[in-house]
Parts: C-alpha cells; sequence; structure tokens
C-alpha cells in the first residue's frame, strides 16, 4: 500500500516539481497536447468507442445517449435507452459494449431506476444497437440492485468485462452506511455476472444462505472506476471516501474491503465516521492505494497503448473535486510515482478511457461538458 497527500511524487508537464521523484532540471518533459472534441454535452458520464473508427458512444446523465463522429454534428439522442432516474447524482450513468460487440451488437447501461416509494437504486441492462447507430433494441434489464436505497446518492454503476466474459458492477452504499456490510443486501458491494445476468457456480458467496450470490466484494462505499488490469488480467476499482480516504483496490473474490470500519476519512462535518474502528481492522483488506485528501476520483483507465512510451504502465484517473487528471506510475501492482494533468483547465473529469489509437479521452462533468483528446508532443 502507497499513500500520498499533498506532497505527491512525480512530476507536472508544466514542469513544476511536486515531490522528490525526479529533477525536472535533467529531464525534458513531453509537451501535453488537448483537443476539444465535442462541447455542450449535459453532464457527460461515460464513453464508449465503437469499433472500425465509427464512432463514440456517449451517455448524458440526465438520460440521453449520443453518438460522437469525426466531422460530423452531435447525434440526436439514441431511441429505445431505458428512462432514468436523473436526481442527484443519479441518471444515466456508464456504457459499455459486450466482448462480442462485432457478433451480437449489445450495448451495456447502467442507471438509476426509481422504485414504488421514490427511492431508487442502481440497475443494469443490454440492448442491440442498430446497424444505423439510431436506436438501441429490445433493451432488457439484466440486474437491480436490492433493496432500492437511495435518495440521489452513491449508485456506483460502474461496468467492466474480465478476459473470462463476466461482467463487474460496481454498487454504492447508497449514502447508508452499515449496508456495506449487511450481505443480505446489494449495497457497497461489487457484484458478478454472466454476460446475461445469471449468477456464475464460482462466485464466493454462492453457497451462504445468507448472502445475495450475485456479490464478488463487499464493504464499498461509492466506485467511481472500474477496469482490467492488462498485464495482470485482474480487476481494479477505485472508490469515493468520505472527507478524506479515496482509494484504489484490487478487489477479491469474498472479501471485505471495510467501509464503513475501515477507513482513512472522516465525516464531512470533520467527525469521525461512527461505525469507523480505525484505519486498519483486522479482517478487512487494506487499499492498494488511497489519499489522505480525496481528489475526488472519478473514471479510470490503464495505458498499455505504444503511442506514448512514456505513459506506458500507467493508470490514469479523473479527479472531480480537485479537477485534474491524474496519472499513477506502476510497477506490477505497485504506485511508485503520481503525476497531476489538466491542473489549469479547471474542470471536474468524470469518465477516461485509452481509445484504440493510444490518446486518452476525458469528459468534464458539465452543464456544458466536453470530449477531450489528450496526447503528448516530444520536446526536442
Amino acid at each position: 500500500m502507497t499513500v500520498f497527500g499533498n506532497n505527491t511524487l512525480g512530476y507536472s508537464l508544466s514542469g513544476l516539481l511536486l515531490g522528490v521523484f525526479i529533477s525536472m532540471s535533467t529531464l525534458a518533459a513531453p509537451a501535453l497536447t488537448v483537443m476539444e472534441l465535442q462541447n455542450g454535452l449535459d453532464h457527460p458520464w461515460s464513453l464508449a468507442f465503437l469499433p472500425d473508427n465509427s464512432g463514440i458512444l456517449i451517455t448524458e446523465r440526465s438520460g440521453q445517449l449520443r453518438l460522437w463522429q469525426q466531422g460530423k454534428k452531435l447525434s440526436e439522442p439514441l431511441i429505445g435507452v431505458p428512462p432514468v432516474y436523473a436526481n442527484g447524482q443519479g441518471g444515466l450513468l456508464e456504457i459499455a459494449l459486450s466482448p462480442n460487440f462485432v457478433q451480437d451488437h449489445r450495448i451495456y447501461l447502467s442507471f438509476a431506476e426509481v422504485g414504488p416509494d421514490g427511492k431508487a437504486g442502481t440497475a443494469v441492462g443490454y440492448g442491440r444497437l442498430n446497424p444505423q447507430h439510431t436506436a438501441i433494441e429490445n433493451f432488457k434489464v439484466l440486474f437491480r440492485q436490492q433493496p432500492k436505497l437511495s435518495t440521489g446518492n452513491h449508485f456506483g454503476g460502474k461496468l467492466a468485462f474480465d478476459e473470462q466474459g463476466h461482467l463487474f458492477i460496481t454498487l454504492g452504499e447508497n449514502n447508508q452506511r452499515p449496508t456495506a456490510q449487511n450481505l443480505s443486501l446489494h449495497q457497497g458491494k461489487i457484484v458478478r455476472l454472466t454476460l446475461d445476468g445469471k449468477v456464475p457456480t464460482d462466485n464466493p458467496l454462492v453457497n451462504k444462505s445468507s448472502a445475495r450470490p450475485e456479490i464478488w466484494s463487499y464493504g464499498h462505499r461509492n466506485p467511481q472506476g472500474l477496469a482490467l488490469n492488462p498485464w495482470s488480467g485482474v480487476m481494479w476499482e477505485n472508490e469515493h471516501g468520505p472527507k478524506g480516504g479515496d482509494e484504489i483496490n484490487i478487489p477479491q473474490a469474498g472479501k471485505n474491503y471495510g467501509w464503513p470500519m475501515a477507513t482513512h476519512g472522516v465525516n464531512y462535518s470533520g467527525l469521525p465516521i461512527p461505525e469507523a474502528k480505525g484505519a486498519y481492522v483486522d479482517g478487512t483488506e487494506q487499499p492498494a492505494y488511497y489519499w489522505e485528501i480525496s481528489p475526488g476520483i472519478s473514471g479510470m483507465a490503464f495505458y498499455n497503448a505504444d503511442r506514448f512510451p512514456t505513459w506506458k504502465h500507467s493508470l490514469f484517473i479523473g479527479a472531480l473535486a480537485q479537477k485534474e487528471l491524474i496519472r499513477l506510475q506502476l510497477e506490477g501492482d505497485k504506485v511508485i510515482a503520481e503525476e497531476r494533468l489538466l491542473s489549469e483547465r479547471g474542470v471536474r473529469i468524470r469518465d477516461v478511457r485509452v481509445g484504440p489509437d493510444g490518446y486518452v479521452y476525458l469528459l468534464t462533468d458539465e452543464s456544458d461538458g466536453k470530449l477531450l483528446k489528450i496526447g503528448l508532443t516530444a520536446v526536442k
């Protein structure tokens, strides 16, 4: 486990030394390039690249799914998207293409869904993208968070697939802290399903009668990043702490990640978390990495492309509160340096993806949200 607060190791591309990792006087830093591809998006939340350079699908939290294509006007909202609970942090959340998209044209969406009592929970479903890219056909919900407890907070909703074709879903604890430790509830959990929403027979709690069989790991607060490590084939997750204690985990089957008993943060009031027993609690897993001061971390993506060798073996994470792009340099499962980018732009970064062209793509969380394309230009 490694931790950095304000004195982060690493360096910024502007040449500002943030720590003692490297002397900028001995290294010509590459220049960061930022290209604005689209503006006018309504709090965009997630993006997915269609194959054959045929465009980028973008979710807007208020409930629209749009298609961006180079040189064309942003599409009208696609037809067939489910109705969403667009309140607080809720709405249309993640989009992900099926691992077999070329054959099945399946699009997965996560979203906040309201129940009969007015409270909401995270739901996930899939439908088929039509050949014209104008509609999602035959949308079917495959998972619903039970029970529905949210009044607008902590939905999670990140989606990712492992190499065996399982679907992982992150579920926030709906701002109901104790639920994260209750195995009969979906709140504060990561679940693992088949592509059709069935429970895999080797899920860790499938034979525990008091537990939801979908659960993969528990004790999570509000997971906002989920990505498969391309070097190890293992899923990584990040989540918001309260005031302090944002963290990265490598969630293992059946393990308890501690919230709210174990945390490096405090309540927003500055008072301790009532259920907390300390940062280290027997029977719970420590984060792989955490921040004493919360950046407000969001989407994340591993960089495994050849285009920018400087970024090889990096993990990119957006920051909503501190309004930056964070680059973590990895050595195996260890973070060995941290770099802060785009600080001067002062924008909330919601989603981070590595494109098939090797550039890093970002969505900014604003009423005039933007799609940005990030790269490097070598300094000679």
